[in-house]
């Protein structure tokens, strides 16, 4: 039976993967991310090559008002949700945190921690009413192994880990899951977006790496969402395999 998966930050990376192998699985998706015309793209191929049902939310997760007022609305629309993944998520910057811009720091609070709670506040409901349904909140091996020019990064997504494990112990008499994934170096326009639109420094990060790509990630959340009801997976770390931890990586 399919089930109703609503992905945030769905137009590109890991998020855009995860609607695919979630369409390509025989699921429906309800996609969310700022960009219209993206979000319109995205809508029309995965419906065409899948089949299935694909709605698409234009939101900003940063704004509480934003979410509030459209998330509950989409998710009746839908029919509900059974799967909510928080992919949703950046990084600005990788200057020393006395010379990083303040306007960076709270770009990747309001969006990594904020956006995290307002979403997830926004769907539990629906969720405890049916006594079911899985959270994926999207954290980093930023969140476990902090590295020098990161400590606002990592500092968020070590919240994103915690807060997932204190959702799970505050929903510990239903029957939702809650799933942090953390993956290492992943291929995608993460470094684009950190270095401010500087693509030859972002590409400069991936090379002499075989780094994860955004379908491994995809396949890690299918499986872990995929699993019998008895069986809850809390945490997953994901990492290159010339990768040891964080920023520590072995490049030829």
């Amino acid at each position: 039976m399919a089930r109703n998966i609503f992905v945030t930050g769905a137009t590109s990376g890991i998020g855009l993967c995860i609607a695919e192998t979630y369409a390509k699985h025989g699921d429906n998706v309800l996609i969310s991310g700022r960009r219209a015309e993206l979000l319109g793209e995205v809508q029309a191929r995965l419906s065409k090559e899948y089949g299935v049902r694909v709605e698409t939310l234009v939101l900003d997760v940063r704004s509480r008002e934003d979410v509030e007022s459209k998330v509950p609305a989409a998710i009746e629309a839908f029919g509900g949700v059974d799967v909510l993944v928080n992919n949703a998520g950046l990084a600005q910057g990788l200057d020393p945190f006395q010379d990083s811009a303040v306007d960076d720091a709270v770009t990747m609070i309001d969006t990594n921690v904020k956006g995290l709670l307002y979403v997830t506040k926004a769907v539990l409901p629906f969720m405890i009413d049916k006594n079911e349904g899985h959270i994926v909140n999207m954290g980093s091996t930023a969140g476990i192994y902090a590295y020098p020019g990161g400590a606002v990064y990592c500092a968020t997504k070590a919240a994103v880990k915690t807060l997932s494990d204190g959702i799970r112990m505050d929903t510990i008499a239903t029957d939702i899951k809650v799933t942090t994934i953390q993956p290492g170096i992943v291929e995608t326009p993460f470094s684009e977006v950190r270095f401010h639109g500087d693509a030859e420094r972002a590409k400069s990060v991936y090379a002499g790496i075989d780094a994860i790509q955004p379908e491994d990630v995809a396949d890690v959340v299918l499986y872990v969402t995929n699993q019998p009801k008895r069986l809850q997976i809390s945490d997953v770390t994901i990492m290159a395999n010339q990768q040891a931890a964080g920023f520590m990586v072995h490049k030829k």
